[in-house]
Order: C-alpha cells, then sequence, then structure tokens
C-alpha cells in the first residue's frame, strides 16, 4: 500500500448557514401593523392609511390571500419584514394605467407572471390557445399576455421609468440566460435584458427577495448583489478582484481539481454568449449544460454570459 493512500482527504467545510428570515431589523413601517388585505387601489390604501406602498407586486394571477396564489405568500413574507405591500394583479396592459393605480412604490416593483410560465398558460404544446385560466376568476382565459413578465416590467418602466424593478417567479426562472424559446423557434436574450429590469431572482428566493428588499431599502438600487445568492443582473465589465474562468476550466477531465482551485479566489465562469449560443447549437448546448451542472448550492460558482456590450451575471444558487 504506498504512503499516500493512507494521507486521509481533506474534509469538506460544511455548508455556511444561511441567514434567519426573520433575524433582520425590521422596516420602519411596520408601525402601521397587519394589513387584512393588500391594497390593489388608492381607496384600499386609504382605509389602511397608507400614502404610499413599500413594495408593489405585479402578478399575472388573481389575488386571492390564500397560499395558492404564490404572490400572496410573497406579499406576506415582506409584510412580515415591515414592508407596505400593493399588488397589482392581471392588470390590462396595453397602457400604463393600471400601473399607476397604487402610485410609485418607494423601493421597487416586483414583477412576476404568476404560478405558471405565461407561454404555458396560455398555450398548448402545438401552439393552440388555450381557453380557460386556473388562476383567474372564473376561470376565464386571455387575461394575462404573452411572455408576461416582459409586458408587465415594460409597463411599470413606462408608468414610473426611474422605479426599480424586480423580476421573479418560474418565467423569469426558466429564462434567466440566452435560450431556446419553443413558441417563436428561436433562441431568445435572457429576460432581464428584453424585460429591461434591474434584479432578477431565481429559484427559491424566499430569502434572495429579503436580502434584496432590505439593501434596497437602505442603500437603493445601486447597492452590490454580488453575494446574494439566486440573484441576476446587468454589469458593464467584470469587476476588479474577480478571476475569470471559461466553461472549459469545468468540463475538463480533472474538474475537481480545477473547482477547488477556483474557489480560493472569487471567480466567476464564462459561459458562450448569446450571440454565440443563438448562432452555433453546441455553444448554445454548452451553455445550458453549465447552467445545469453549476446548480449545486455547495460548490456553484456564479456565471455570467455577454449579451452585446453588456454582461449578465448570474450569482450561485440558493442553499434552499
Amino acid at each position: 500500500m504506498s504512503t499516500t493512500s493512507l494521507i486521509a482527504a481533506p474534509s469538506t467545510p460544511p455548508l455556511p448557514a444561511a441567514k434567519p428570515l426573520f433575524s433582520y431589523r425590521k422596516y420602519w413601517a411596520e408601525r402601521f401593523g397587519t394589513a387584512p388585505f393588500f391594497p390593489m387601489s388608492r381607496e384600499e390604501m386609504d382605509e389602511l392609511g397608507w400614502d404610499s406602498c413599500d413594495i408593489i407586486l405585479v402578478t399575472g394571477d388573481a389575488y386571492i390571500d390564500h397560499p395558492s396564489f404564490g404572490m400572496a405568500l410573497v406579499a406576506r413574507l415582506l409584510e412580515a419584514q415591515g414592508f407596505r405591500v400593493g399588488i397589482i394583479a392581471q392588470p390590462e396592459w396595453r397602457d400604463a394605467s393600471a400601473f399607476r393605480a397604487l402610485g410609485k412604490p418607494n423601493l421597487f416593483f416586483g414583477v412576476t407572471s404568476g404560478n405558471m410560465d405565461s407561454m404555458v398558460n396560455r398555450y398548448t404544446s402545438d401552439r393552440r390557445l388555450r381557453h380557460n385560466d386556473s388562476y383567474t376568476p372564473d376561470g376565464e382565459g386571455g387575461r394575462r399576455p404573452d411572455r408576461a413578465v416582459i409586458v408587465y416590467a415594460q409597463r411599470c418602466r413606462e408608468a414610473f421609468p426611474d422605479a426599480p424593478i424586480v423580476l421573479g417567479g418560474i418565467e423569469a426562472s426558466l429564462r434567466r440566460i440566452a435560450h431556446y424559446d419553443y413558441w417563436s423557434d428561436k433562441v431568445r436574450r435572457s429576460i432581464l435584458m428584453d424585460a429591461k429590469a434591474d434584479l432578477l431572482l431565481y429559484g427559491n428566493a424566499e430569502r434572495a427577495l429579503v436580502e434584496v428588499a432590505h439593501r434596497i431599502a437602505g442603500s437603493g438600487i445601486e447597492a452590490d448583489f454580488s453575494d446574494v445568492r439566486g440573484v441576476g443582473f446587468i454589469r458593464n465589465a467584470l469587476p476588479e478582484g474577480w478571476v475569470e474562468a471559461s466553461a472549459d476550466d469545468i468540463e475538463s477531465p480533472d474538474e475537481g481539481i480545477r473547482r477547488k482551485n477556483l474557489q480560493h479566489v472569487p471567480t466567476v465562469i464564462r459561459i458562450p454568449s448569446f450571440e454565440q449560443a443563438a448562432a452555433d447549437k453546441e455553444l448554445y448546448a454548452r451553455a445550458s449544460r453549465v447552467l445545469h451542472k453549476e446548480a449545486n448550492p455547495g460548490n456553484a460558482l456564479p456565471l455570467i454570459q455577454r449579451h452585446g456590450d453588456k454582461e449578465l451575471w448570474l450569482t450561485a444558487p440558493p442553499f434552499r
């Protein structure tokens, strides 16, 4: 037996504990207490004694204060942090009027298509229009637009150009990098780029949402979010102090050794750009493969993907 076989392998360090959700100092608006309902109009805000909302959530689902409706859970989570939350549910999206109903949010708009991807919700697999919607009163169809996240974000920007916009939900998560779009049969840009939003939260985003809300409350949308897991944002270039590795660095036979070396310094993995993925199927497959390989929060690294002259940056996925 060789002497090297007797040397104990270094133990894997335990994963750092996630910050408890309710360990944050509550936002000052907690003094308003728990709302019996979340306002959807100025009149309902007046009933609660609110002059404004801190966060306004825009959703493609109806608003019912029940766990079956994800936006109600998100709103209650934010309320528990002390924020005043308003909801704009299934707004008329053809102009910005409905997006001005609650005024400008003090912190940000949170935008989601709802419990389902809007294209899956509206069309069958053979691209036929569905005529019912389980998350709409009376099952009525047609109450949300195609690619609802993009449309809602554009209307929020039209209504209040300087209000920060944060995307979330399944539609934002699944379309966070350059992706193949079945309905148009082409590779589309990251939804963050097309929506022209400020941030994207993906995966199990409860912790990220709470952290982001408090950071925006303290420092504005210009705050640094690079250490928050499950967040996507846009940068002009790689910040100072970071090391860039290519997708090839984690696709080699000695991947484990390379990954250990990379984790000693702030490292981000570059995946093929949107333009490369759109033009070359092999490079598209490479980008998709790396995205899925970097899904283990225990050893995943941040990713960057070039879109034109901008860098899409995705932090490592959340622990749980």
